[in-house]
């Protein structure tokens, strides 16, 4: 395999794209496009502008795993997307790889609501010389070390706090701590050790349960790599309604995932789940057979099938489908009263119970506001 190649290998230039470490020579290094979470496709690159249309200096630039940033480039400077480019930081400048150019990064901003004056935006210095890829390099080495020194710093001065990723500014002026912490932490007498031990500006950046589990990787419940690693980068609300349109049992063992919130795959069908269910009839519709009312129970969105019990024996469950659940509604509304619902089930069976070891209060959890 090509060492400056995106793909999966053990090195800490993986979360920046690489499988490999970056060559000394700026010209010899090249970020291609591959299973990277931040990738982004030029579908403009084949379509060529008005000759009379004005050239667009704005680059995107990704730097550590979920972490992209615009700026603008000096005229005249010719980026392509791989090369490294030192860029504007607080303080000093950052090393980066060019992931979008030209026209398309307008529309990337516009997207992502980036509304940043074009003369406060940052820019694009030079392109990385041989001198800032050793010391980006070098900083890049660093991380797990200096990760694994604070993790040790955070136990001995008792803070509650968990570390989960360090990132260094490519010039090695600054580094990014983040952490998460259930409750407010003061770690300012962490700060001064940190500065004293690692002599960097120290910044700490909190980062919710959902991130933690995007940086630190897992495999999901479904066999694959967990989606907030791979390609997810925007989190959306995930609520227990989610899991009771698409009958799902209320277990937190099995709704949660390894960040301990709801799956975010619970988002993925529920529209579809929502649109189904619309041709399914309400939930509080009794169906009054001679035999005895029935109410709903559960629903089959796949098969088109509702199941109904009678309200004497709420153990036993029949599968009526969709269209003839509606004739009995119609049947009930204009005044007729079926003998009984077996006449119209296709199945039986008996209601199963699902062992839920949580009550309501437990499920309540999920739904608390998220720190994204």
């Amino acid at each position: 395999m090509n060492k400056n190649r995106c793909g999966w290998n053990d090195n800490p230039f993986f979360s920046r794209g690489c499988s490999g470490e970056p060559s000394e020579q700026p010209t010899e290094f090249r970020y291609h496009s591959s299973s990277v979470k931040l990738d982004a496709m030029d579908w403009l690159k084949e379509i060529r502008l008005p000759v009379d249309s004005e050239s667009l200096d704005f680059v995107e630039v990704r730097f550590k795993n979920s972490k992209k940033d615009f700026f603008k480039s000096p005229k005249g400077m010719k980026l392509l997307v791989g090369d490294l480019v030192a860029v504007e930081s607080t303080p000093g400048h950052d090393i980066g790889i060019v992931t979008l150019t030209g026209e398309v990064v307008r529309l990337q901003m516009r997207k992502k609501a980036f509304d940043v004056p074009v003369g406060d935006m940052k820019r694009v210095y030079r392109h990385a010389r041989v001198v800032d890829i050793e010391k980006w390099v070098n900083a890049v080495r660093r991380e797990d070390q200096t990760m694994l020194k604070t993790r040790g710093i955070i136990k001995d001065l008792g803070l509650r706090m968990k570390l989960n990723d360090v990132e260094y500014q490519g010039d090695q002026t600054k580094a990014i701590f983040y952490y998460t912490a259930d409750e407010r932490v003061d770690f300012r007498e962490l700060i001064k050790v940190l500065a004293e031990q690692f002599r960097v500006r120290i910044e700490m950046k909190q980062i919710g349960a959902r991130q933690e589990a995007a940086r630190l990787g897992g495999i999901g419940s479904c066999g694959r790599e967990l989606c907030c690693v791979t390609w997810l980068t925007r989190f959306k609300s995930v609520s227990t309604n989610n899991a009771r349109i698409q009958q799902l049992s209320l277990n937190p063992q099995k709704l949660a995932g390894q960040c301990s919130k709801l799956k975010c795959c619970l988002n993925f069908e529920n529209d579809i789940y929502q649109e189904a269910l619309k041709e399914f009839p309400d939930s509080k519709i009794i169906l009054k057979t001679r035999k005895g009312d029935a109410e709903f129970q559960k629903a089959d969105v796949f098969k088109g099938i509702a199941w109904y019990s009678y309200l004497s024996d709420s153990a036993s469950m029949m599968a009526i489908p969709v269209a003839k659940a509606w004739d009995i509604i119609k049947m009930n509304r204009a005044g007729n009263i079926p003998e009984q619902l077996e006449d119209f089930s296709e199945k039986k069976e008996q209601k199963t119970d699902w062992g839920v070891q949580a009550d309501e209060e437990d499920l309540r959890r999920f739904d608390e506001d998220l720190i994204i």
